[in-house]
């Protein structure tokens, strides 16, 4: 809506030598308002109050004034307050400009989910599949193009770790499966604390695995692991990967890197391991430099990480790489973001790290099963599921497909609310509950203003009248749409979304509560409204897809 009421105020504020200072914002205190008229003032030296009254005149000359506003006033002592016309916000409306597309061709390229091969999916994993996903859909909703990438966790130590204990337990290879897998890699993670001549040999293996050998007893180990990361993921709903690599599918680039930091005199000798020095003079805390090799031969992390940069900007040439993981990964990714620019590999490529914090239980400490281990996704999926059945009777005999579009709904949202930043309380009982900031307060209002959708046939044109303050509230909510999603999108931050499609739905349940549509006697109103409506109810599918989130058949 800024762009398109500074595009009419344009040529008033040009006219006045004033089109450096047409700066339009949203306000409370009106649809939107012009805040710059003390800059004004002071550049111009002249009074703020003249100077506001002046440019209020000439808007309100303004040929076809009505059409765009209903008024614009000045409120001392310097603002310019703006309302849209019923006009304006039913053009707005029917054109649908709240859906407003990017004109920027910009790739994003976005790392996340980042599971590992060979252990099991757990509440850890949560956060970086549904943000990265959730991002993904909202960038292309505004018309971006992207490429998802799983980037699997398959380099490094619990390779080794697994194949040692595969070739320990002699193993046939045809017989591992994913609850093989499950059972061995804790058991030889919890002995390499405890042995260090395991350790060792695990560490061996490690090199030899990133050397190439053991690639036909890895394929299995990936093809056991993938398909059960695929069947929660399929579950989770994401699905936006387009491609299925891994720290090892970056191995064909590592020799060029490392060719790269050598011609440009990066690499130092350190006790044996190659470093690069990231350390700045303007630094005010302490920088570690980056290991790209450690003294026995072993890639590290930053190095499969500066390989796949390598890799992603030579073969895609993405605007942006967005990495969505841990903020304990700060640290990591700043060294490897240091070392690509100094070495010149992502010379027009942004790299931005959006770190997120951790999932608690409602207690504030972090999520952990009964005997105290770490949850595992799958049993998180089973508690949400069971607690929402038990909340009433009638659940029990939903569809199993609505029942599961109902826990998306409930450990999304619960998520996706919060900035990601932030670690938050899981309460599985708050978070199930109809009513409230939570997924199923969101399905039930989406189904409620289905149902009146469905028993009435939607009228293609809409009037030009808005009948009451409820229904102007509506509406203008509903136009507000681009505005949250360029918030989402500039601070790479998709609680913006799910702000916005909770109050829309607080708005349409206030104009639910207090209009009957089905008492009325004037056809006009009633159209105007099912219109309006059936607008609402597609924004609302809309921001949900946008949150992963399907609207079940009934609730």
């Amino acid at each position: 809506m800024i762009k398109e009421i500074t595009k009419i105020l344009e040529p008033i504020f040009s006219a006045m030598d004033l089109s450096d200072y047409l700066r339009i914002s949203y306000s409370d205190k009106a649809d939107l308002q012009i805040n710059s008229v003390f800059q004004i003032a002071k550049d111009k030296g002249k009074n703020p109050i003249e100077i506001g009254e002046e440019i209020v005149k000439k808007i309100n000359e303004m040929n076809a004034f009505e059409d765009y506003f209903k008024s614009v006033e000045f409120v001392k002592p310097g603002f310019i307050n703006i309302f849209y016309s019923d006009k304006f916000i039913n053009q707005y409306i029917r054109e649908e400009k709240y859906k407003d597309s990017t004109n920027k061709n910009e790739v994003y390229f976005l790392d996340y989910g980042g599971p590992n091969i060979a252990k099991p999916l757990h509440i850890g994993h949560l956060r970086p599949a549904i943000i990265g996903e959730s991002f993904k859909r909202i960038l292309e909703y505004k018309g971006y193009k992207t490429i998802g990438d799983v980037h699997l966790g398959d380099y490094g130590l619990q390779i080794g770790q697994v194949i040692y204990g595969i070739l320990s337990d002699n193993k046939n290879q045809d017989d591992i499966d994913i609850d093989y897998l499950n059972y061995i890699y804790p058991k030889m993670s919890a002995l390499c604390k405890e042995d260090e001549e395991v350790y060792e040999k695990c560490k061996k293996i490690t090199y030899d695995f990133q050397h190439g050998q053991y690639k036909d007893l890895y394929a299995k180990i990936k093809e056991v692991s993938l398909s059960d990361i695929k069947r929660l993921y399929n579950y989770l709903d994401v699905v936006g990967f387009d491609l299925w690599l891994g720290e090892s599918d970056c191995e064909p680039f590592i020799a060029d890197l490392m060719q790269i930091l050598e011609d440009k005199n990066l690499l130092y000798l350190d006790k044996g391991a190659k470093i690069v020095n990231v350390k700045r003079d303007d630094d005010n805390k302490e920088m570690p430099p980056c290991m790209i090799l450690s003294s026995d031969g072993t890639y590290m992390y930053a190095t499969s990480d500066l390989a796949a940069i390598l890799d992603r900007v030579k073969t895609y040439k993405p605007s942006y790489i967005l990495y969505f993981t841990d903020a304990r990964q700060s640290l990591h990714f700043e060294q490897v973001f240091r070392v690509a620019k100094k070495s010149g590999i992502c010379a027009d490529t942004k790299l931005e790290h959006l770190p997120f914090g951790t999932i608690n239980g409602s207690d504030g400490k972090p999520f952990k099963t009964r005997s105290g281990g770490t949850l595992k996704l799958d049993e998180l999926i089973k508690e949400v599921k069971e607690s929402f059945i038990s909340k009433r009777e009638e659940n029990k005999n939903m569809s199993e497909s609505d029942i599961d579009k109902i826990t998306n709904a409930i450990i999304k949202f619960a998520d996706l609310q919060n900035n990601r930043e932030k670690s938050y309380n899981f309460d599985i009982n708050k978070f199930s509950d109809v009513s409230g900031k939570t997924g199923p307060y969101i399905l039930y209002s989406a189904l409620r203003i289905k149902r009146i959708i469905d028993s009435n046939n939607v009228p293609v044109e809409l009037s030009d009248n808005i009948y009451n303050e409820i229904d102007r509230s509506l509406r203008v909510k509903l136009m507000e749409l681009d505005k949250y999603l360029t918030k989402a999108i500039d601070d790479r931050l998709p609680s913006y979304i799910a702000e916005y499609v909770y109050d829309l739905c607080n708005v349409v349940n206030s104009f639910y509560e207090n209009i009957n549509i089905s008492k009325l006697d004037d056809e006009n109103i009633k159209n105007d409204y099912i219109f309006i409506l059936n607008k609402v109810y597609k924004v609302i599918e809309e921001c949900l897809k946008m949150l992963i989130i399907d609207i079940p058949s009934h609730m």
